[in-house]
C-alpha cells in the first residue's frame, strides 16, 4: 500500500509545516515547531492543530498513484495502461480513477457487437476493486500496479 502526501492528512500539514520553518529560518525569522504547526493548521481553515489533527487521518492510503502503469480488469476485459486522475471521496475510503488504457477494451458480452473504451473512470476501494458489480458479480474495475 502507498500513500499520497497530495490529499490533506496529519503527514501533509507536518511536511508544511517544516517547510514553512524552514523558509522562515532562511529568511531569518525562525519559527517554533509549534507555531509552525499552528500557523498551518490555521491556513487550512482550522480553528488550532489540535482541532486540524483530530479531525484528518494520520495518512491517506491509495491503491495506485497518478501516473502510475496499472493492470487489472473493466468490465470483466483485461487491461493495461497508465493512471490519469485520482480523487479521494468523500467517505475517504473510495477514490474515483481515471485510466487510459494502452489498446482500446471491449466491454461489450456480445461477439457480434464491439463496443471499445480507451479511457474511463471508476470507483474503487483501498484495496483497488470497484464496489459497483456487473450483473453477474463481477466489478466494475480492478486495477492494482502494473
Amino acid at each position: 500500500m502507498t500513500y499520497s502526501l497530495d490529499t490533506l492528512s496529519i503527514q501533509t500539514l507536518k511536511s508544511e509545516a517544516k517547510a514553512l520553518r524552514e523558509d522562515r529560518a532562511l529568511a531569518g525569522t525562525p519559527l517554533g515547531h509549534g507555531q509552525a504547526l499552528e500557523e498551518i493548521a490555521k491556513r487550512h481553515g482550522y480553528r488550532d492543530w489540535n482541532t486540524a489533527s483530530a479531525a484528518l487521518p494520520e495518512r491517506i492510503a491509495i491503491p495506485v498513484q497518478v501516473g502510475q502503469r496499472v493492470k487489472g480488469s473493466y468490465l470483466g476485459r483485461p487491461f493495461a495502461g497508465l493512471v490519469l486522475g485520482m480523487q479521494l471521496l468523500a467517505d475517504m475510503r473510495h477514490y474515483e480513477v481515471t485510466v487510459k488504457f494502452d489498446k482500446p477494451v471491449n466491454v461489450s458480452r456480445f461477439d457480434s457487437m464491439v463496443i471499445e473504451r480507451q479511457r474511463v473512470r471508476a470507483t474503487v476501494n483501498l484495496d483497488g476493486v470497484s464496489p459497483a458489480h456487473t450483473s453477474d458479480g463481477e466489478p466494475h474495475m480492478r486495477i492494482r500496479r502494473g
